[in-house]
């Protein structure tokens, strides 16, 4: 097994070797205070790992990266299996995955910084604020809110337009793929319909309320807020090093094999890349209280709002069955739900070869994110998510 990063806490030699010996994989304890905590830490990395490597078996994923957080940070971090294959890589904790649409919640926290700062409100019409642009097929009676945006209710339709990244097509630009594209296919309300045109016209109005082009904004108020370092829309020469091959199985054989890299004409809704370090900063600020180290990134209450669900009426829709969820629905872009007497929130983001996952109970306090070079692995994610969360309870309250 590869150890990544080295700083351990205090953990009993023993319990050491009974983790080697298991075959779990263990990154580092973080800044934690005692060896009781480390241990106990030891115990829900014991139990996660061997779900881990079932799940990759099942889902015929070629590696994970997984962290563990709280409101103060990363918990713990670990890495399995191989991010290039032909290679034999072993993926670290440094590995640079697509995040995918686990993005979108990082673009809302832009638009309702610029909602904070009285540009608009959730319930405003969304056309009101539009200039030149025009959401063809809307009804002026029935318009579309801000809060339908951001719970996949405006009835704008789904969309993507990938471009191969070596390919001789190119994403159009923001702008023109929304003066081009922008419309609704149903009235807001009449179902819940995910939609990436939603979250490129969010990008399209965080520009016109900011007075800033997005991609800055975004570096600079929400990862620069959160020290969110190794998360780029376009790849830096180092995180291209790190970078993990996508992998699709194949439909004959079910071996895995490199599939094409995309790009996309609506590329604000999740055409983003990251490592699992920086994906648990992101959900340890979902945690909190708004704020980073000292810097105020959002009001509280407003980081409520976010997990609080929107439209009663819709619950139900967007997870679907079997996952051992109850009641769930949309907050603003987070999904929400409940199991027992937790409340969760969350997203899951795909493309091609990648598959993300982040959860987290702010009212116990605990989250985890996982990203993978696998394809459509949400349903592996969820439970390995689902077990960590009940771990973290189990074993860390109280301490």
């Amino acid at each position: 097994m590869r150890e990544t990063r080295r700083h351990m806490g205090v953990m009993g030699v023993a319990l050491l070797l009974t983790l080697a010996a298991s075959g779990a994989w263990t990154a580092p304890v973080m800044g934690q205070s005692g060896a009781q905590r480390a241990q106990a830490i030891a115990r829900v990395v014991a139990q996660l790992g061997p779900e881990v490597r079932r799940a990759m078996l099942d889902g015929n994923i070629p590696s994970v990266t997984l962290a563990l957080a709280n409101e103060d940070g990363e918990v713990w971090s670990g890495a399995w299996g191989e991010s290039n294959l032909w290679a034999g890589t072993p993926a670290s904790t440094e590995t640079v995955y697509l995040i995918g649409s686990t993005f979108k919640a990082q673009s809302t926290v832009a638009l309702l910084q610029q909602m904070e700062q009285g540009k608009f409100d959730l319930d405003d019409p969304v056309s009101d604020y539009l200039d030149r642009l025009e959401i063809r097929g809307e009804d002026p009676g029935d318009p579309v809110l801000f809060r339908h945006l951001l719970t996949h209710t405006s009835g704008m339709p789904v969309d993507f337009g990938p471009h191969l990244v070596w390919g001789e097509t190119s994403p159009l630009a923001l702008g023109d793929y929304l003066a081009d594209s922008l419309r609704v296919a149903t009235p807001p309300l009449d179902g819940v319909v995910y939609s990436n045109m939603a979250y490129s016209l969010v990008a399209h109005l965080v520009e016109h309320f900011s007075d800033m082009p997005y991609k800055d904004y975004i570096r600079e108020h929400v990862w620069g807020a959160l020290g969110m370092t190794s998360t780029q829309f376009d790849l830096t020469p180092d995180m291209e090093e790190r970078l993990a091959v996508p992998y699709v199985p194949d439909e004959s054989t079910g071996r895995n094999e490199a599939t094409d890299r995309l790009k996309a004409n609506v590329w604000p809704a999740g055409i983003v890349y990251g490592t699992i370090h920086d994906q648990a900063r992101w959900v340890s600020f979902n945690l909190g209280d708004g704020t980073a180290d000292t810097r105020r990134v959002l009001r509280s209450e407003t980081i409520d709002e976010m997990q609080t669900l929107q439209y009663e009426e819709m619950a139900g829709e967007p997870m679907g069955g079997g996952w051992g969820y109850e009641n769930p629905g949309y907050g603003l872009t987070w999904w929400t739900t409940t199991r027992g007497e937790d409340a969760f929130f969350g997203h899951s983001g795909s493309l091609p070869g990648y598959t993300a996952f982040v959860m987290g109970d702010r009212g116990r306090g605990h989250g985890v994110v996982l990203l993978t070079n696998g394809n459509r692995a949400h349903p592996h994610l969820v439970r390995i998510s689902n077990l960590a969360m009940d771990l973290m309870a189990q074993e860390l309250e109280g301490m």
